[in-house]
This record gives structure tokens, C-alpha cells and sequence, in this order.
């Protein structure tokens, strides 16, 4: 395998993917538009716009693997399908050239409102909002003649994750010894997926030409209620008892009515107000991989938010 690995977007997951291959030695080129990214002497940052075909252009060859986790500019259905399908299709289509692998992260909105842990034999048919939008890439890239590997996470927890369920809103207002803010129920059993073994999940794929052209999950610890989380949270950080505020989604979708961020967060409260569970145990066997224990990962984040202004 080529020591050339190409990694799009330079959030969360594109960071930590770049920075593991970097770290076990291998050359990695980070596209973006802006030319961010981490800063290793083995990472080449570009600015590219994986959206625009002519930009891409010969930027694959060579590559051992394409990693595409470049993300949209809102949080929004309407942005998601204006960004997200166009840069898939041509980062697919570039791929497809030399028929590079491209492994993408990916999340558990196409599943669908659930009424059991989520496996990947399940059907992802989800035909609303968001939820939809990641349907149809899911099934575009499942479709494309370039080999490709989807890899499935729940609500990300780790370094570098602001925008989550357990972002920025649960871990700075805890360390500040404030209230933090969580969506939906606290009491609810829900997934965490630790964004280092996100990463490690998509690489290892990658790496195993028996796993391309499926659809697994992250190696994710078994869920916690958001309570537990929080709680969890508090004891890395040495604060006793953190108060939280718990939105329901009844107030989500009542702040929704003058707010569109908070309408776009309305669209997923089902996820909060009910179990939501991921199983990726069949995905562990396959990858021979584990996910880090949840108390282990909170205590990594919490070190990792000590760090932030």
C-alpha cells in the first residue's frame, strides 16, 4: 500500500485521521478550502475544494486511500444536499480514476427514527430533513463504481468535537464550574462514539480490501444516559455534582419557531427523547478492533478542553 493517504476536511474527524497516519508514519495530504489542518511534518495541507472538480484533479494519484470527511458550511437539510452530494459525487468520480478506495465517515441519521439498538443490517431508508440527505449519499456511494467503505458513529465525544450532544454546550460550562446544557432527556440510554476510534476504524478499513464497498459502525462503548455522561465529566474535571439544563424537545421545537438553528436541532430530538443505541459489535469482529473504554475517553477530552481558551 502507497504511504500516501489523502484526507478531505479538517474537522474533528479529518484532524484525528490525519494525525494517527502521520503518527504511524505515513504521508498525508489534507484538502480543504481554507488549507487548515493539523501541522506535522508529515501532513501537506492544500487549499482545494473537494466540491470543485477542477480543483481536484490529480490530487488522488498515488493515494493509498481517500478519506472524505469534508463537512458542510450549516446544519442544515437545504446546505447538506447544495454541498455534501456535490463533493461526494466528485471525490467519488476523481477516486473512481485510479480506482482508489475512499472511506467515509458517516453518521446514523439515514437509520431513521429506532425502536432498537441500531445494527448495520438495518434498514437506512430515513426520507426527511437531514436524515434524508444522508440516505441519498449513503446510497450514491454504495451505487458508484469507486470502491468505497461508509463507517457509521454515534454522537462524537473527543478532542477537537465543539458541535455535538456532547460538545462545547456539556464540557467548557462544566469546567467553568457552570450549568451546561444537554438536548433531550437525561435519563434515556444513548451512544457516544469516541472520535479516536472513528478514526482508527476508517483507517484499518481502508487497509482490508475485504471490508470496501460495506457499511459498519465505529467501535463505540456501550451507551450511558446523558446524566452518566455529564456525571462522568465532572469526575475527570473534579467538579462535584455539574448542574446541567436539560432542553426536552417540546422546548426545542417551541424555540424552534423563531430560531432555525434551534429548528434544525428540533428535526433530530427524537434521538434524545427515547433510547438511541448504537451496536457495533459485528463491526468490532470484523475490524478486530475495540472501542476505548467511556471513562478513558471523557477523561482524554476533559484534557483536551483544559488546553482550549
Amino acid at each position: 500500500m502507497s504511504d500516501l493517504h489523502i484526507v478531505t476536511g479538517a474537522g474533528p474527524v479529518g484532524v484525528t485521521i490525519a494525525e494517527q497516519l502521520a503518527a504511524a508514519g505515513k504521508q498525508v495530504r489534507v484538502l480543504t478550502r481554507s488549507g487548515s489542518g493539523p501541522e506535522h511534518p508529515l501532513v501537506e495541507r492544500r487549499k482545494i475544494d473537494v466540491g470543485n472538480p477542477g480543483q481536484l484533479s490529480g490530487e488522488f494519484e498515488g493515494a493509498a486511500a481517500v478519506y472524505h470527511c469534508a463537512g458542510a458550511s450549516a446544519y442544515a437539510a437545504k446546505a447538506w444536499r447544495a454541498e455534501l452530494i456535490p463533493a461526494q459525487q466528485a471525490v467519488l468520480d476523481e477516486a473512481g480514476k485510479t480506482g482508489t478506495v475512499v472511506v467515509c465517515a458517516e453518521n446514523l441519521y439515514s437509520y431513521g427514527r429506532v425502536d432498537r439498538p441500531i445494527t448495520e443490517d438495518m434498514p437506512r431508508t430515513a426520507d426527511f430533513g437531514k436524515p434524508g440527505v444522508r440516505t441519498e449519499l449513503v446510497r450514491a456511494r454504495e451505487a458508484h463504481a469507486t470502491p468505497t467503505i461508509s463507517v457509521g458513529a454515534a454522537d462524537f465525544v473527543g478532542p477537537y468535537v465543539r458541535n455535538s450532544l456532547s460538545g462545547e454546550q456539556i464540557f467548557a460550562p462544566i469546567l467553568a464550574g457552570k450549568k451546561a446544557k444537554a438536548l433531550g432527556r437525561l435519563d434515556m440510554p444513548h451512544s457516544f462514539t469516541y472520535i479516536p476510534d472513528l478514526a482508527a476504524a476508517m483507517i484499518r478499513a481502508a487497509a482490508d480490501e475485504s471490508l470496501w464497498n460495506s457499511f459498519l459502525h465505529a467501535p463505540t462503548a456501550p451507551p450511558v444516559t446523558q446524566r452518566e455522561l455529564i456525571d462522568l465529566i465532572g469526575q475527570a474535571a473534579g467538579v462535584a455534582e455539574p448542574q446541567v439544563l436539560a432542553l426536552s424537545p417540546w422546548m426545542l421545537k417551541t424555540i424552534g419557531l423563531i430560531s432555525p438553528a434551534m429548528r434544525e436541532l428540533a428535526e433530530m430530538s427524537y434521538q434524545g427523547a427515547a433510547p438511541f443505541v448504537l451496536d457495533s459489535s459485528a463491526s468490532e469482529q470484523r475490524l478486530g478492533l475495540h472501542p476505548t473504554p467511556l471513562d478513558k475517553a471523557v477523561a482524554s477530552t476533559v484534557d483536551w478542553w483544559k488546553t482550549q481558551a
